[in-house]
């Protein structure tokens, strides 16, 4: 059951399309002492998820902070528009809009896997209005790296599997590659297989409940949501500039949690390294704790991030 503890805030547009968005105050927790002094905490999720996923986090945080959660556009309760291109631009300026239009506030961005690129982006786009950056297992490549793989290799697997009379890019691209994604999308959306998901990524899978299960597959039956899997599984990363080049822009403090036992990290001791050299290289003030915990450890391991966050947040 979810102890979110936060309520729908009022319609708010970006590009002309609802995003659904939470927040917390004074009258849903009695003791809490907010201080005007203190930034405005925004948490992003990631991907699949939604508003819902900070359940733990919320409540702990608004004791001392004023906080706020937001679905990206394609996801939660946020319109699924078909045309948009999705990624880590369109995410980033959702973010500054927000902070910018809503907030109106210095805000700590804290982000967990895609929302943490996204976190960042924005972050370092806001400049001064940044007040400092949470990354939880954030997703992001780096300027030394390629991006995802050429999907026309992907095309040239399905024609060797199913016989050179399909060997025409035209019959694969419109016939072949979005029956596939169908079969992916609805596969992907069975609440047996979002559990078993979910158990591969959580170290400790106490919280894979069937409100976290429910919360991810509701959204999957959203119109759009098919078109916005299809976008996001076609792209080739997240369309934004790498972590590096975020990281000489920001201009705020920034905290690393890691679910040290992340299944979803190919190399995870390496990509640690990176974001802990790049964050040196560009001279940030710069908190990283090791978690033991998988992919999303905001919702498996809370009262340890919690702290975590807390105590970063009074020290800066």
């Amino acid at each position: 059951m979810s102890v979110l503890l936060a309520k729908p805030n009022p319609p708010w547009s970006h590009l002309g399309y609802e995003v659904f968005s939470i927040s917390s105050n004074s009258m849903d927790l009695p003791e809490m002492a907010v201080s005007k002094k203190n930034p405005a905490v925004l948490l992003v999720h990631g991907f699949g998820a939604s508003t819902d996923h900070w359940r733990y986090n919320i409540p702990v945080l608004a004791k001392t902070h004023e906080v706020h959660a937001i679905d990206l556009l394609g996801f939660g309760r946020s319109e699924k528009p078909g045309e948009l291109d999705y990624g880590g631009e369109l995410w980033k300026e959702q973010i500054v809009a927000y902070v910018k239009e809503r907030i109106k506030k210095p805000t700590v961005i804290v982000g967990n896997s895609l929302g943490g690129y996204a976190a960042l982006a924005a972050a370092a786009a806001l400049e001064n209005e940044s007040a400092g950056v949470v990354l939880l297992n954030a997703a992001g490549y780096f300027s030394d790296e390629k991006l995802s793989s050429d999907p026309k290799k992907f095309s040239s697997k399905i024609r060797k599997i199913i016989g050179a009379g399909l060997s025409r890019d035209l019959l694969v691209r419109w016939m072949i590659y979005p029956l596939i994604q169908r079969l992916i999308f609805e596969n992907l959306r069975r609440p047996n297989v979002i559990r078993s998901t979910l158990k591969q990524v959580y170290i400790d899978s106490t919280n894979v409940d069937d409100y976290l299960i429910e919360s991810i597959r509701r959204p999957s039956l959203d119109p759009g949501a098919f078109q916005v899997f299809q976008k996001v599984f076609q792209a080739r990363g997240l369309k934004g500039k790498p972590i590096d080049q975020l990281f000489q822009d920001l201009k705020a403090p920034l905290l690393l949690l890691w679910g040290d036992s992340d299944p979803w990290l190919r190399d995870p001791k390496a990509k640690q390294e990176k974001f802990r050299l790049y964050a040196q290289k560009a001279s940030l003030d710069i908190k990283e704790v090791f978690l033991n915990a998988g992919h999303c450890p905001h919702d498996e391991v809370p009262d340890l991030v919690n702290t975590e966050m807390l105590h970063w947040l009074q020290s800066n």
